[in-house]
């Protein structure tokens, strides 16, 4: 439907859908926020749980599709292709949520988010590991890889919940000066008087417009790199993944102003975590082994993802407070790495 319409058509219709995915976007991390407290999740808990999935309904929605259709190769770049671009997203965060603040890895100081971090790095390489298996090698419709990263997922979880009450660190695994931020005006003047169901119902509805206006963002995205004569593979890791990343910045500038540091982070590394699992869904749907059907730069933006979740596991246990163009050194390096990354990413794709 979207391909037959004009260039400046898409271009509006791209602009609508994210600004309703903006919009949604604020919504849910103020009531994820809150319902992280009333239900007594943590914001670390809380942003893997609930607003990791939520923001990524978008690309839920497109791997649903992909596997029914027998698309596969969209289904795993949509799923490794967004992990580096997304944890780019804490770049963003760090320079205008916090502007001339600390670095936003001082701010959001928490050994539940370093294993958080950990858990990212522990699902991608397991996916990596997959895509080396044979493809004959499946059961009852599920491959080894991904029922390994759907079980690796469960136990991450249930690890960080026992992290809120067990850890056996000073302080509970938070650094001394962060433990009494005080949160956002706006969160609590507005989102934490409501009641629990108008909260339930605002988050709910917040997600449903993510979900539709993410798959319009995509769909009409796929239509202007035609148009414009972008690569599949090059408009994957850039357009693309760009447009997807728009609910998870939304509500981590929204996190980031309430004060909400640690909800922020734990979206995109909760994020990036639970995307994987997909593999699984995909896999059971399709009837056919998704990892080994990778291609090199499937691969490649796998190891990619590592490597910048890697700087900030850095900048969250070192901490570093000086700030660089408005920005925390690891957030530098980041960015730095990713635009590294994206010039590899064009020579494989245009030279071999």
């Amino acid at each position: 439907m979207f391909h037959s319409l004009p260039l400046f058509a898409l271009l509006l219709i791209f602009a609508v859908a994210a600004v309703a995915v903006w919009v949604a976007g604020i919504q849910l991390s103020n009531t994820t926020d809150v319902l992280s407290s009333r239900f007594k999740l943590g914001q670390a808990l809380g942003g893997l749980i609930l607003l990791a999935v939520a923001t990524n309904l978008p690309e839920i929605a497109i791997t649903f599709s992909a596997a029914l259709s027998h698309n596969l190769g969209i289904a795993i770049g949509n799923i490794l292709g967004g992990i580096g671009i997304q944890t780019v997203v804490l770049v963003l965060l760090d320079i205008f949520g916090l502007w001339r603040q600390d670095a936003l890895s001082y701010t959001a100081a928490s050994l539940e988010l370093v294993l958080e971090g950990i858990l990212v790095i522990a699902v991608l390489i397991v996916s990596i590991m997959g895509t080396q298996m044979p493809g004959s090698l499946i059961f009852a419709h599920v491959a080894p890889g991904a029922l390994l990263i759907a079980i690796l997922w469960v136990i991450g979880i249930w690890l960080l919940g026992k992290a809120r009450t067990d850890l056996p660190w000073q302080e509970k695994g938070q650094a001394p000066d962060t433990l009494h931020k005080k949160r956002g005006e706006k969160t609590q003047g507005t989102t934490q008087k409501w009641g629990n169901a108008r909260v339930i119902i605002v988050f709910a509805v917040a997600a449903v417009v993510t979900l539709v206006a993410g798959v319009i963002l995509e769909e009409s995205g796929d239509a202007i790199a035609t148009h414009i004569g972008l690569s599949g593979v090059l408009f994957g890791s850039t357009v693309l993944a760009a447009a997807t990343s728009l609910p998870e910045l939304s509500t981590g500038l929204a996190s980031v102003k309430a004060g909400a540091y640690n909800l922020a982070f734990s979206d995109i590394f909760g994020g990036n975590a639970f995307l994987p699992v997909l593999f699984l869904v995909a896999t059971l749907l399709s009837g056919q082994a998704i990892l080994p059907q990778a291609k090199n730069t499937d691969i490649y933006l796998a190891g990619l993802g590592i490597l910048l979740t890697t700087v900030y596991l850095y900048g969250l246990i070192f901490r570093p407070k000086k700030q660089i163009l408005h920005m925390g050194i690891d957030s530098l390096v980041v960015l730095v790495l990713y635009i590294l990354g994206i010039a590899g990413l064009f020579a494989i794709a245009t030279l071999s």
